[in-house]
C-alpha cells in the first residue's frame, strides 16, 4: 500500500505543521529556561555571598532554591506551549500529589532535611564534618545533599536526611582543640625527666595556647611501658600540624636524653623448684 504524502500533507499539513513549530519552541523554552535557570541560581548565589550579613551557606542554599523553583516554571512553561494550562497542570499535580509523595518521600525529606539544616546550622561551608559514617570538608549544601571532600580530595554526597538524622561531629565547630598525645616509655626510665621534655617542647611551640595550659601526666601503667599523656589547646586550624610536630619532636628528644619507647615484650621467669 503506497502512502500518497501529497494527499497527507494537503489533508493534515497544518496541523503538523503547527505541532512542528510547537514541538521546536517547547526545545527553546526547555534550552533557554535551563539556562536561565542555572544562571540565576548563580548570580543569587554571587549576590548573597557579597553581603555581610548572609554567609556563603545560605546563598548557596538560596541559589539553589531559585534554581529550581525556575527549573519547574520552565516545565510549566513547557506544558502550555502544548495548549495545556496553568489552573489544569495545577489540578493534575494536586490529584497526583498522594502517588509523588509516596515514590518520592525520599527526595521530599532530603527537601524538608535541608531547611532543617538551614535553619539550625549544625555545620556551613568550610567545615570539617563527620556525617552518615562519612568525614570530609563540607563544599555544598543543597535542596537534595551535602556535598563533602575528603582529605585526599574524593567527593562524597551525602543525602540530607542522612545528615541530619544521624550523629554530626563538626571539627570545626569551635575555634580551639585539644591535641591529645599518649607515649609509652620504658619502667627503668625517669618519669620527670619525660614529662619536663614534653612540656619544654609544648611551651617553646608558639602555636600551643598557654591558657589552658599544658598538661602532660602519667595516666597509666601498662603492661609494657608508663603511659603520659600530654594534652595542649590550639587554633582549630593548626590541629594536625601541631600533632604531627609534637610526634617528631618529643620521639626525637626521647632519643637523644635515652629515654626509649618499648614494644610489647613478656618475661620468662624460671623458679627452681625445691
Amino acid at each position: 500500500m503506497e502512502i500518497d504524502f501529497a494527499q497527507v500533507w494537503a489533508d493534515y499539513g497544518d496541523e503538523i505543521l503547527g505541532f512542528g513549530l510547537k514541538a521546536l519552541g517547547t526545545l527553546l523554552v526547555l534550552i533557554i529556561g535551563l539556562r536561565v535557570a542555572g544562571w540565576l541560581g548563580r548570580l543569587v548565589r554571587a549576590i548573597s555571598m557579597q553581603q555581610e550579613s548572609i554567609d556563603d551557606t545560605l546563598g548557596n542554599f538560596f541559589g539553589s532554591m531559585v534554581r529550581w523553583a525556575v527549573t519547574a516554571a520552565v516545565f510549566i512553561a513547557v506544558l502550555q506551549v502544548f495548549g495545556v494550562p496553568a489552573t489544569s497542570f495545577v489540578a493534575i499535580l494536586g490529584a497526583l500529589t498522594l502517588a509523588i509523595g509516596l515514590s518520592l518521600q525520599g527526595a521530599l525529606g532530603n527537601i524538608a532535611s535541608g531547611v532543617m539544616i538551614m535553619i539550625f546550622r549544625p555545620y556551613k561551608l568550610g567545615d570539617y564534618i563527620e556525617a552518615a559514617g562519612t568525614a570530609g570538608t563540607v563544599k555544598d549544601i543543597n535542596l537534595f545533599q551535602t556535598v563533602l571532600a575528603t582529605p585526599d580530595n574524593v567527593q562524597i554526597m551525602v543525602p540530607n536526611s542522612q545528615a541530619i538524622d544521624g550523629v554530626i561531629k563538626n571539627y570545626s565547630g569551635y575555634g580551639t582543640r585539644r591535641v591529645d598525645l599518649t607515649f609509652g616509655i620504658d619502667y627503668g626510665d625517669n618519669i620527670d625527666n619525660a614529662i619536663g621534655i614534653i612540656q619544654r617542647i609544648a611551651s617553646a611551640d608558639d602555636r600551643i595556647l598557654k591558657d589552658p595550659e599544658p598538661f602532660a601526666r602519667c595516666v597509666n601503667l601498662g603492661d609494657s611501658s608508663v603511659d603520659i599523656q600530654s594534652r595542649v589547646w590550639v587554633n582549630a586550624a593548626d590541629y594536625w600540624a601541631v600533632r604531627f610536630d609534637l610526634l617528631q619532636q618529643i620521639k626525637e628528644a626521647f632519643d637523644e636524653n635515652g629515654i626509649s619507647i618499648p614494644y610489647p615484650h613478656q618475661v620468662e621467669i624460671h623458679k627452681e623448684v625445691a
